[in-house]
């Protein structure tokens, strides 16, 4: 392959126009393996989780919460989606350093899960608002899980979202930053099966 055709390669494939609904945008999302959410939603629910960027005190906090739930969700059928900006080659070790390296998870650093799944960019009071400092100071000093550079979009809000062959179930839209999801509670867990199973 010449230079040039690598180029227009590269091109192409940030040029493809953003999905048109939940569905679409679900087919065009492939996991590290290569299968599309829209095709997994069809075998077993899915918590997918749209994280924040990878350096945000939060979203390390979400991903001890996960790994800490893991076992219950899976359990009950529901198989864990975890959803960033950043390349997939930054979020892996990110994973894995919380015992969710083998999960599923999507690079989407054009955000189109985002507007899909009809997250905000988040106004400066539900980023530094004092609530969020105080949750930052205690999820990040306090319990540990500390920052990291930013790698994504800062201003992007999370959310979490219990989705099965194809449409959402159940949702948390984050109205702060320091918003702390129940993820078994949004799976709809309770004595080994969820909602959507």
């Amino acid at each position: 392959m010449t230079t040039s055709q690598a180029t227009a390669t590269q091109t192409d494939s940030r040029e493809q126009p953003a999905p048109k609904n939940l569905q679409e945008a679900l087919a065009g999302a492939h996991t590290q393996s290569g299968v599309s959410l829209l095709d997994l939603s069809k075998k077993s629910p899915l918590l997918v989780v749209l994280l924040r960027h990878l350096g945000c005190t939060f979203c390390r906090e979400a991903l001890a919460d996960l790994k800490e739930r893991r076992a219950e969700l899976e359990q009950s059928g529901v198989q864990i989606v975890l959803v960033q900006m950043a390349p997939d080659s930054d979020a892996a070790p990110v994973f894995a350093r919380y015992g969710l390296g083998d999960v599923h998870r999507v690079s989407d650093p054009d955000k189109h899960l985002y507007r899909a799944f009809e997250l905000k960019r988040g106004r400066l009071g539900q980023l530094f608002g004092f609530k969020v400092w105080i949750r930052g100071f205690v999820a990040g000093i306090l319990n540990r899980h500390g920052a990291g550079k930013l790698a994504g979009d800062g201003f992007q809000m999370p959310g979490a979202f219990l989705v099965a062959d194809g449409r959402i179930v159940r949702a948390f839209r984050h109205r702060s930053a320091a918003d702390r999801p129940d993820y078994t509670d949004l799976a709809g867990c309770s004595g080994g099966a969820c909602a959507a199973t």
